[in-house]
């Protein structure tokens, strides 16, 4: 059973993707969504728009530090964005 999460977040007001992991979602989102992570705070309100679940913190990290790379964004836009709309004029 998977106990850890690689997550995609995107700004609800601006143009704007976070990668980021963890081993509770819920959790993670209320810390972006309260201010508690400085990296998003000018960004909320986020919503989470994809996950992975891993059973390994090791790969969930390994995994996140991928998608912050420049092949794994585009990954991440070819593949697993493919259904978000982009929006104009943000």
């Amino acid at each position: 059973m998977p106990d850890w999460y690689v997550y995609i977040l995107k700004s609800a007001k601006k143009d704007f993707i976070y990668v980021g992991s963890t081993n509770n979602l819920q959790r993670r989102l209320f810390e972006h969504n309260g201010g508690l992570v400085q990296s998003t705070n000018a960004y909320r309100p986020l919503e989470i728009v994809a996950y992975i679940a891993v059973r390994t913190e090791r790969r969930a990290r390994e995994l996140e530090r991928y998608f912050k790379t420049g092949s794994g964004k585009a990954v991440l836009k070819k593949r697993i964005l493919t259904d978000e709309v982009p929006r104009s004029g943000t």
